[in-house]
């Protein structure tokens, strides 16, 4: 049986056990607080809820795996995903620790402001059914226009994707908030999500990443 420990977003450890346990410089929740960028989807619907990563550490402290445990089912997923590989490197890990446990780390995402109240639990549920139902959907936009830079896309089925995108919601609105997202993620030094912001931009069929990618992604 695969051996897990759990890490608990507390800004520090009160019993000795846990003093044996890797820590993050300055706590998880606080890096959480200062890194986390609320995904565009979840926040437009008012999302909540907590994303369980699982992840190793090497002894350098370096993160050298990561996948979801338990997650919601939407961009939520990718942004605790991304948030435990932005850690890489900042973890003290004690002498002795074992590189092949487990750990486990809850991410928990709330909404203040956003007229969250309006929406009923039903609503919610609704628009978490429409994201994993509109996934396979979105790839199909992401490979026609990759398909389209590789110059083997057919031409006739563009009006198709183009209704797809309307539908889907993948305006100009919505593509600009995601090059937004990618800018706040070069700040943070996290090019690999920042340049994946910028390529689903750029095979939405939009141009508004192009500048970022020429700077940021070469």
């Amino acid at each position: 049986m695969a051996k897990i420990l759990t890490l608990f977003l507390t800004l520090c450890f009160l019993d000795l056990a846990a003093q044996t346990q890797p820590q993050l410089k300055g706590g998880l929740a606080a890096f959480v607080a200062n890194n986390k960028v609320y995904p565009g989807y979840s926040m437009h619907n008012c999302i909540e809820g907590t994303v369980t990563i699982s992840f190793k550490l090497n002894q350098k402290g370096e993160v050298y795996y990561s996948k979801i445990r338990t997650g919601m089912g939407t961009d939520l997923d990718d942004e605790a995903l991304r948030l435990i590989r932005l850690s890489s490197g900042k973890w003290q890990v004690p002498a002795g620790h074992d590189t092949t446990v487990s750990l486990v780390a809850p991410i928990k995402f709330t909404l203040e402001g956003y007229n969250c109240g309006d929406k009923n639990q039903a609503e919610i549920r609704q628009a978490i059914a429409a994201y994993r139902s509109n996934e396979g959907a979105t790839n199909t936009i992401l490979n026609f226009y990759r398909n389209k830079e590789a110059g083997t896309f057919k031409e006739g089925e563009e009006p198709r994707i183009l209704a797809l995108k309307k539908e889907l919601g993948y305006d100009d609105v919505y593509l600009q908030e995601r090059v937004d997202d990618g800018l706040k993620k070069v700040k943070q030094k996290d090019m690999q999500g920042a340049c994946e912001d910028f390529r689903f931009v750029k095979y939405m069929g939009s141009d508004l990443a192009n500048e970022a990618l020429a700077k940021y992604c070469q």
